[in-house]
């Protein structure tokens, strides 16, 4: 008996990193979608509204199943489920695309790659989580690969943009550490689809109050490629992501599905330099080889 709980725990461990690092993947394309449609004209709002409306369908429906089958929501859950929604896809988002205006998609991406340090130490000082030894290897030899790499690219652009682009996409990693560690408890309660279908219609529909309050309805006709860029992120790196990394929070916890999800920026990385032609350097490979590192400590059982 002891041994089936014991093979059962590792089964789901396993199933959570597997889930976490199917998040990172999605996660890791939005920057790419994002740029690749920059150039046809298209805003930030009007780019995330494209994302959250193409999304919300499937949220919907998921949604309205789960609720059905589930326990009656509080008030209280309503307006957790209302703050979470307001940090995490609609508030670390349209931060995150304003940001991208400004810096490459890899910067990007290993900036944003602070929230696992934040999710962490959130859950340290606010949520009376413990803190082990090997998240703390792990997170040093991570932050200390992202840090390498976040040196060599601040040289690549004018100091301006990077400052301004970095200030925003930090702003977007604070949001969505704050989301993440606030979504645990959330999850435990509602279960991983309910909660992810339920915060992320919360964030749609804040993000669609944004654009019709800051837009005319005309904003929605756009080149034909960026309706397919705005399919393509709402699916690969919205719909499949949201729902295999709350999966991953709910056998693994915030802190530690974060970070699995570190191979992210390695993914950037390399999806910039393959479609958008970012320049990868020596730098860059040695960030990438602690990060990696990082991950297979944190990962060993």
């Amino acid at each position: 008996m002891v041994l089936e709980k014991s093979n059962a725990r590792i089964s789901s461990a396993a199933t959570g990193a597997a889930l976490a690092l199917l998040a990172a993947l999605g996660f890791s394309l939005k920057a790419i979608f994002v740029k690749l449609a920059y150039p046809y004209g298209v805003d930030a709002i009007t780019l995330l509204a494209l994302r959250m409306g193409f999304a919300l369908p499937v949220f919907l429906w998921v949604g309205l199943r789960e609720q059905r089958a589930g326990t009656s929501l509080t008030r209280g859950d309503w307006g957790r489920l209302f703050l979470l929604g307001c940090f995490g896809y609609y508030g670390a988002s349209i931060l995150d695309f304003w940001g991208l205006q400004y810096i490459s998609a890899g910067l990007e991406r290993l900036i944003l790659f602070t929230y696992p340090t934040l999710t962490i130490l959130i859950g340290v000082f606010f949520q009376g989580k413990a803190f082990s030894r090997r998240e703390g290897v792990a997170l040093t030899l991570c932050y200390s690969g992202i840090g390498f790499a976040f040196v060599h690219d601040l040289g690549l652009g004018a100091p301006r943009d990077v400052l301004i682009g970095g200030a925003l996409v930090f702003g977007s990693s604070i949001s969505y550490a704050i989301y993440l560690a606030g979504s645990g408890p959330m999850i435990t309660r509602l279960g991983a689809m309910r909660f992810a279908a339920l915060a992320t219609l919360m964030s749609a529909a804040v993000t669609l109050l944004h654009f019709a309050a800051s837009h005319p309805l005309a904003a929605f006709i756009q080149p034909l490629p960026v309706y397919g860029w705005g399919l393509a992120m709402a699916l690969f790196a919205t719909v499949i992501p949201v729902f295999a990394q709350s999966a991953a929070i709910r056998r693994l916890g915030a802190g530690r599905s974060s970070l699995f999800t570190m191979i992210g920026p390695l993914l950037t990385i390399g999806f910039g330099w393959w479609l958008l032609g970012e320049h990868i350097s020596a730098a860059q490979m040695a960030g990438a080889a602690l990060v990696v590192i990082g991950i297979l400590i944190v990962s060993r059982r």
